[in-house]
């Protein structure tokens, strides 16, 4: 769970950097470069892995355009990043289909989940959710999807490192109330994931301040964690 956390923390931090312009969208990749990439995540690359999320993170972007407005448009762009992360995850080579038409509906119907949600006044999509069900008829959810099948000793330890790393950071570079909103709206330390709306509501603060607070804080620690 900590695992498929802070791979999308991580993805959010860098996506958050393209947004507001203080960096720019790295170009897509080749096709000589995916194929490249995609072989050496088929064979448990985790780097591979990262280079294929950030340079796709353009369509997460491209695709929330579609369906946000002022009041959910990094709502849906933490939602849209999921998707990418999922169809990354879940893309099998032996299948012959082009990866960001694949990833592109991924992140499409993970917005669209969003939505629907809202629209049946449900809280919020947690990472526990059931997102549907697998080949053999269980209930899936997205922890299944975003977590590793196998994984092994050192890529927990590593794992550990960077968890430390992002919660040194939290303390060190944020205030507690910036703590506070950050720990909520991104579900660490076993929290539940909330909404901007729906953590300005409890603290008696704007939708507008609380957006304002976690761009501070995403910029305080994307330099701080050399994102």
């Amino acid at each position: 769970m900590l695992s498929a956390i802070f791979e999308w923390l991580r993805a959010v931090v860098l996506m958050a950097g393209y947004v507001t312009g203080s960096a720019s969208f790295p170009p897509p990749l080749t096709s000589d470069e995916e194929e490249h990439y995609l072989a050496l995540f088929d064979k448990g690359d985790e780097t591979a892995k990262n280079i294929l999320i950030e340079r796709n993170l353009r369509l997460v972007a491209h695709i929330t355009k579609k369906y946000s407005d002022e009041r959910n448009a990094e709502d849906l762009i933490s939602i849209g990043t999921i998707g990418l992360i999922k169809g990354i995850n879940t893309y099998k080579l032996s299948k012959n289909r082009k990866l960001s038409s694949y990833i592109s509906k991924c992140i499409e119907n993970e917005i669209l989940m969003y939505l629907r949600s809202q629209k049946r006044e449900r809280r919020e999509v947690y990472i526990d959710d059931s997102i549907g069900t697998d080949t053999d008829g269980g209930n899936l959810t997205l922890a299944d999807i975003l977590a590793s099948d196998e994984p092994d000793i050192s890529e927990s330890v590593s794992l550990s490192i960077e968890a430390k790393r992002l919660y040194g950071a939290l303390s060190r570079f944020l205030s507690p109330s910036e703590q506070e909103i950050i720990i909520r709206r991104y579900g660490l330390g076993g929290a539940k994931r909330e909404t901007q709306q729906q953590i300005a509501k409890s603290l008696g603060i704007s939708r507008s301040y609380v957006s304002r607070i976690e761009k501070r804080c995403i910029e305080k620690l994307s330099n701080a964690l050399g994102c």
